[in-house]
This record gives structure tokens, sequence and C-alpha cells, in this order.
């Protein structure tokens, strides 16, 4: 699972009835900047992804999201999408790792 901030979202003309209920929001996963804080800066293009979802986020909020097989198994039958919303976040807390044994090295 991993987060990301709404910047978007997609309007379909036609959609699959799997779908009904939900929509695609465009979505920036958090980089580890965003974890310590730092400001959703624009990415790169090509590091925004569509991420449906149903429980109603919108612009401005942070998902976690699921991809992979894992995203189609809330349906109910074989979906096809990528990314999942899984969770609104109210807010978190993240500790990095101060040095030490294991610690990542920049």
């Amino acid at each position: 699972m991993r987060l990301g901030h709404v910047i978007g979202r997609v309007t379909l003309a036609q959609q699959d009835p799997a779908y009904k209920g939900g929509r695609f929001l465009l979505v920036q996963p958090f980089a580890r900047e965003q974890f310590q804080g730092a400001p959703m800066t624009p990415l790169a293009k090509g590091n925004s992804l569509v991420v449906y979802d149903n429980l109603g986020a919108d612009l401005g909020h942070v998902i976690a999201f699921t991809e992979g097989a894992e995203a189609a198994a809330p349906f109910e039958r074989p979906t096809p999408v990528d990314a999942y919303s899984a969770a609104i976040v109210d807010e978190f807390f993240y500790n990095p790792p101060q040095g030490g044994a294991g610690a990542e090295r920049e």
C-alpha cells in the first residue's frame, strides 16, 4: 500500500458497469520528501497514476492505494483496474530512522 495526493479527476464518456458508484482520480504518489513534510511539488511527467475510488476522495485529499492484483480484489468479478483507493488519510506520523545499523545511505 502506498500514499498519494489527489491532484485531479478523470472523466469517462462510458464505463464498465463494475465501476458503478465510483470514479477515477489522478494521484501523485508520495516520495520520501513528502513524508518528511515537503510540499507536493509536481513530479516529472509519467509519475502520476489513475486510481479507482469509491470512498469519495476529492482534490487535495491524501489517500492510501493498492496496485496490481490487490487492486482488483474488492470487485465481485474480474475487473480491469491497476490501482484502488483503500482509505482516505486524515493524518499520518513519520519518524525516520536516525542513522545506525540498517539506515539508508544517500
